[in-house]
């Protein structure tokens, strides 16, 4: 068996994807990472997502290895609000058009030029489109050649999913031991593969730039949380460790950027409630920009930053912070943790989903809801800078564990798992040689074992 670049070509099926349009959470910053990894490595890589209705509806990078399939733009078009905008429709347009297409145009392509075939699904809305794509490789002779995976990055639409007909169709992968265990609650039993980051997000933010934030910011304790405006989050809870530190008479800065979910309305209120001064302002374009917007507004305890945040400025945040504030309750991940890691910063997480952080080594990892733990971390920080030292370097030796090429190292032998289990031939050892059309294949009825079609 092999899974030679030269002879594999990986398919990725995302609503999410590398467009601004199509980002709403970590889901596009995954999808964007593994594929663009994926080509960096010499695979043939596609990525089908729900993509920016103005841009090309095909477009090629990484010297042609990387393919990027806009779908759905017709309904895209006519909902400018973001990727879930017109989300039904989309779902039906998707499921209708897209698996023939993938199978005609790339799949039955490769098989033909005797190359390996994966099939990765992202979340519950490819969950229909996974098992119509298996159906059609089954009436043409072809699912022994293509191995199929579903990935859950979050239990949302699990409700809507058929679990029997997806577990027929595909293997079952999952980010994190915790969500491992959410879906052992459901009967199910799937492979945990980490997510990645990018190599190029572990570097060093420019000094001058971090010590002008930190020095702008004038401030006893300076934090940053970035992330949807959810309650899962515990943006109240960073909220209120806000305000108690003030209270206490120190000196707080909270850099904020969330989403335009409702709960925005909530923390906002809850923090003038709390008697925290908020100002509200479009993002700044760089550091330079971020530091002169601090030292124009002394008095503002919480920025909401209004707009997009370079990723850049985002890295140079990270790293001048005292904190960035991951502390969700429910995170089956919690990419961003990883992400401060890897710009030098000390990310606070919560103790879900977040399978890297050691709490007092790499992290400082909350155990509660209680805002008096988080302020209670926040001082161990002032009175003890040796240890704040100790876990930004030993979160950085952690990010270079994740970064993409080793999780897809991970991901290939998996893949082997997972070929197994699905009775897939992998191609021989030697050239890639085209392979002679086979008879169609039966498939097994997954409520009676017998073979359908």
């Amino acid at each position: 068996m092999s899974l030679d670049p030269e002879r594999t070509v990986f398919i990725i099926l995302s609503f999410e994807g590398p467009d601004l349009y199509s980002q709403a959470g970590g889901l596009g910053v995954r999808v964007k990472g593994l594929s663009r990894a994926l080509a960096e490595l010499g695979y043939q890589a596609y990525l089908y997502f729900c993509g920016d209705p103005d841009l090309p509806w095909e477009e090629d990078h990484e010297a042609g290895r990387l393919h990027y399939r806009r779908w759905c733009q017709w309904i895209s078009a006519r909902h400018r609000g973001g990727v879930y905008d017109g989300e039904e429709g989309k779902i039906r347009d998707w499921n209708s058009s897209l698996p023939s297409s993938l199978v005609d145009n790339v799949i039955a392509p490769a098989v033909d030029a005797g190359k390996y075939v994966v099939v990765m699904g992202e979340e519950w809305h490819t969950s229909w489109s996974m098992d119509l794509i298996s159906d059609i490789l089954y009436r043409r002779g072809l699912r022994d050649r293509v191995v199929m995976l579903w990935n859950a990055n979050n239990t949302f639409g699990f409700h809507r999913i058929d679990w029997a007909q997806l577990t027929v169709a595909t293997t079952l992968t999952t980010v994190s031991r915790y969500m491992k265990f959410k879906m052992w609650e459901d009967g199910h039993n799937p492979v945990v593969i980490p997510n990645g980051i990018p190599r190029s997000s572990i570097r060093d933010a420019d000094p001058e730039s971090v010590a002008e934030l930190r020095a702008a910011a004038a401030a006893d304790h300076f934090c940053f949380k970035i992330g949807r405006f959810d309650p899962d989050k515990r943006w109240l809870m960073a909220i209120s460790a806000a305000a108690f530190i003030k209270r206490r008479g120190k000196r707080v800065r909270l850099l904020v950027r969330g989403g335009r979910e409702p709960h925005g309305a909530e923390v906002i209120t809850h923090a003038q409630h709390q008697g925290l001064t908020v100002l509200h302002a479009a993002t700044p374009p760089d550091p330079a920009g971020l530091s002169a917007l601090m030292r124009d507004n002394p008095d503002a305890d919480v920025i909401n930053l209004t707009s997009f945040v370079p990723d850049a400025l985002v890295g140079a945040v990270y790293a001048a912070c005292d904190a960035v504030l991951a502390n969700s309750g429910h995170e089956p991940f919690g990419l961003v943790g990883l992400e401060v890691m890897a710009a030098g910063g000390l990310a606070v997480t919560g103790s879900t989903g977040e399978d890297y952080a050691e709490a007092y080594r790499n992290a400082l990892v909350l155990e509660t809801d209680d805002p008096i733990e988080l302020v209670t971390d926040l001082n161990l920080l002032k009175d003890r800078p040796k240890l704040a030292a100790s876990m930004r370097r030993r979160g950085r030796t952690t990010a270079r564990d994740y970064i993409w090429e080793k999780v897809i190292q991970q991901l290939l032998l998996r893949i082997e798992f997972a070929a197994a289990l699905q009775a897939v031939t992998l191609p021989e050892d030697g050239p890639a040689a085209g392979r002679p059309a086979r008879p169609r294949a039966s498939r097994p009825n997954p409520r009676t074992g017998f073979a359908r079609g």
